[in-house]
């Protein structure tokens, strides 16, 4: 290895080690089918249990509809269908975490279904890695922040602002 490439290995090294130290910090941990993910804990409102949802006519097929929240009205995306897992019927671990977020100029406040909580963690600069790279392979990982290692789980930590695309937020918009 050259001193050059040496260098700019080391500088990558630590851009690597500053991103991750940023990302350090709480998460809300839940489950979609078997595969586990988190939020930014600061990003989380509030869980609330099932609750009837109205569907609306000619919305993206990964947003069920809408909820009457206390009286405002905010839209709910199924995280299941928006990452390509098939719909399934939901149980009583299934809930609707509430999340506000500034996203493409705008806030939001979204819920989001999901298969079930299971915890609030304090992940730890040491625990994350990088998004996986699959190099020229059409997979987005735009929206996943990192990798999150706790006992023997992978976790995907979430960019809950990168998840829906400007085109969804649009339509969210006018729901």
């Amino acid at each position: 290895m050259t001193t050059e490439s040496a260098a700019t290995a080391a500088v990558s090294n630590e851009a690597l080690s500053v991103r991750t130290a940023a990302l350090a910090g709480k998460y809300m941990t839940f489950k979609l089918s078997k595969e586990e993910y988190a939020l930014e804990i600061l990003k989380v409102r509030e869980i609330i249990g099932l609750m009837d949802i109205t569907r609306v006519p000619k919305a993206a097929g990964f947003i069920r509809g809408v909820i009457n929240l206390r009286g405002k009205v905010i839209p709910v995306v199924d995280l299941r269908l928006k990452f390509g897992m098939e719909r399934v019927d939901a149980t009583d671990q299934t809930v609707i975490i509430v999340v506000q977020y500034a996203a493409h100029g705008q806030d939001l406040t979204m819920g989001i279904l999901v298969d079930e909580v299971v915890e609030v963690l304090d992940i730890q600069a040491a625990q994350i890695e990088p998004p996986p790279n699959f190099g020229t392979a059409a997979v987005d990982t735009e929206f996943i922040l990192g990798v999150g290692k706790a006992d023997k789980r992978v976790i995907f930590l979430l960019d809950i602002g990168k998840v829906l695309t400007e085109a969804d937020v649009a339509g969210m918009q006018s729901l």
